[in-house]
């Protein structure tokens, strides 16, 4: 199979402001954009965070949690995150995966056994398997106003609509299809596999690790010094919405946490990045955290949250493990959720690469802060906020770099022997290397300074050599050979 090798700039390819500006500068824009999202969703209120370098570095609350007694907003008011849920849901099946109590390719009706009587659409339909669930690739149909409202089914009246078999919307492993329900099932086997209550078990092995004192599922035990009170916008007032008790859908969406709390949490998750030696304290590996991020191979191309979406390139998103995942030109590796309920809207952008969140919780029915979110995380990259992690120079890299630039000083590849991989002269002879590289230096010259090496992994760079006559971009690749050899080198000459 044909690997095409793309000659990636050794420099920075993003603009940015002259100098990186402080991230209190920044506030007032972040301000400005959140208290506009408020007054145009008419949410009574909403706090919103900023988790960097591993600490809730910046934090505000605008409008009040009560209409009624008008209470302020604060980092300890108490939201529905709604969907947001979701990730704990899938880190503590992982979790699960990881002590050995299930597979992520076990069957679902291996752990809800009244799953093993469904009829499923097709006679060669696949039976859905717990993959299948974290990715919303079950094959049931969409059901957010539903789903949302299924909150308070006893655990009872679950077992009995498991039991009873559902539609579906399409063969299983087809499509992406959001589904509530599925995480429901979810929950469902995390207490099967667990032996112990769903809430239970997210409490003990992440909430309570992580030191979230003021996040849980059962709202009525919420001191109402701190409830941030949900309603909804109709006929141009706030109505509050049922407050509603934990029930069998908790895990797709029933979860409530404070600002300070939830920030502990996009902390964590943040710190899973980069990989590294050294201590793994938890609550769950850093590598499971990381797995959260994988895509299920079913990518839409997508327009980029906030006011910058119409001009910003596209975006590769998948559905991951409670995660929407996306590759975007400027931010990187991006984690988001939305959430909407009943009462209230959030939204969550991770930013790995950066070490960077961003979330914002509402008390107004499905008013997710998506916009305002995004919107302040560009601006963080635009005033040089973002600041990528440096991939190091391995000795590997560094060594196959200097004998390549002794290759092009000697105009020969004697200075490669005993580090070329048994391909390298076959796809292209010694003599016309020789050849190429005559070719090149008539055309810039010697070449006595480079840039600093830009790494693209552990075994291949980037590089711009400075020449007498011009510059030099090039690449190098090295082959899986103990110890590594060069498999591949590319040279272009810079144009104007």
């Amino acid at each position: 199979m044909a690997l095409t090798l793309v000659l990636a700039p050794p420099l920075p390819a993003l603009a940015q402001d002259a100098a990186p500006r402080a991230l209190e500068q920044l506030t007032p824009e972040i301000d400005a954009l959140f208290a506009k999202f408020q007054a145009d969703a008419h949410a009574p209120g909403l706090v919103y965070g900023i988790v960097k370098d591993s600490k809730l570095a910046y934090v505000k609350g605008i409008g009040v949690q009560n209409v009624t007694d008008k209470s302020a907003v604060t980092a300890d008011s108490r939201f529905r995150i709604a969907s947001m849920t979701k990730a704990f849901t899938a880190l503590a099946i992982l979790h699960l995966r990881d002590r050995g109590q299930l597979r992520l390719d076990d069957l679902a009706e291996d752990h809800i056994p009244e799953m093993k009587r469904w009829i499923y659409p097709t006679s060669d339909s696949p039976r859905i398997r717990i993959r299948d669930l974290l990715h919303h690739v079950g094959g049931f149909v969409t059901d957010d106003p539903w789903g949302d409202r299924q909150q308070v089914l006893p655990q009872a009246d679950f077992t009995r609509m498991i039991a009873a078999g559902v539609p579906f919307s399409r063969i299983p492993q087809s499509q992406h299809e959001y589904s509530n329900f599925g995480y429901a099932l979810l929950g469902r086997i995390v207490a099967n596999a667990s032996g112990m209550a769903y809430t239970d078990y997210v409490q003990r092995t992440i909430l309570a690790p992580l030191g979230m004192t003021s996040s849980g599922f059962d709202v009525t035990k919420t001191p109402q010094a701190h409830y941030a009170r949900g309603y909804r916008w109709e006929n141009d007032a706030w109505a509050a919405e049922p407050e509603m008790i934990d029930g069998a859908f908790n895990s797709m969406g029933g979860l409530q946490v404070s600002a300070n709390d939830y920030a502990k949490w996009v902390a964590f998750l943040l710190s899973a990045w980069p990989a590294r030696d050294g201590a793994d304290p938890g609550p769950v590996k850093r590598a499971t955290v990381r797995e959260m991020a994988q895509g299920l191979n079913f990518v839409t191309v997508a327009n980029r949250i906030g006011a910058s979406g119409a001009t910003a390139c596209k975006q590769a998103a998948a559905y991951a493990m409670g995660w929407r995942v996306a590759q975007d030109c400027d931010l990187g590796l991006t984690l988001a959720h939305g959430g909407g309920y009943p009462g209230y809207g959030s939204h969550v952008m991770l930013m790995p690469d950066h070490g960077v969140g961003v979330f914002a919780l509402a008390n107004r029915t499905y008013a997710g802060p998506s916009a305002p979110a995004w919107d302040s995380a560009v601006a963080m990259d635009r005033a040089g906020l973002l600041p990528g992690r440096a991939v190091p120079v391995t000795p590997a890299v560094a060594d196959a770099f200097a004998a390549v630039r002794a290759a092009y000083a000697a105009g020969t590849l004697a200075p490669l022997d005993g580090k070329l991989a048994m391909n390298f002269l076959l796809d292209r002879s010694a003599a016309n290397w020789a050849a190429e590289l005559a070719k090149l230096k008539a055309a810039v010259g010697d070449c006595p300074t480079a840039e600093p090496l830009a790494p693209t992994g552990a075994m291949s760079a980037s590089f711009r050599l400075n020449c007498a006559k011009g510059q030099l971009d090039g690449m190098l690749l090295l082959a899986p050979t103990n110890p590594a050899t060069l498999q591949a080198l590319r040279f272009r000459v810079v144009t104007p």
